[in-house]
């Protein structure tokens, strides 16, 4: 388990890059689910990653597990690495940018909000 501070920084990066609410976070994978054609009922609808995100969003920090960390620092070095300098290159189409939003958004990153 990480020591104190490194929990309290994970903790903060993690809720800075997820910038949607669970409330959006459920709603959008429920949407992104239910537009690849498949009957999922709604507490299973998502992809794994981003049901974890809702599932984090949802606890203390004191109730977090080892794989609620895991998939914390998979979150952050994933959003990290696409909004970076070199994350968005400028020279995407318009239907690159849209799979590339919605791929960070079923992680909890709205790319299109203004960074914190």
């Amino acid at each position: 388990m990480a020591d104190a501070l490194e929990l309290d920084a994970l903790w903060a990066e993690f809720h800075r890059v997820v910038n949607m609410t669970s409330q959006e976070l459920a709603a959008w994978l429920q949407v992104n689910e239910a537009s690849e054609e498949s009957v999922v009922p709604p507490e299973h609808a998502g992809a794994p990653t981003g049901e974890h995100v809702l599932a984090i969003l949802q606890k203390r920090r004191i109730d977090l597990t080892e794989d609620d960390l895991d998939v914390m620092y998979e979150v952050v070095d994933t959003v990290t690495a696409e909004t970076g300098p070199q994350g968005g290159s400028g020279q995407a189409s318009e239907a690159e940018e849209t799979r590339r939003r919605h791929r960070l958004m079923t992680l909890g990153h709205d790319p299109s909000r203004p960074q914190l």
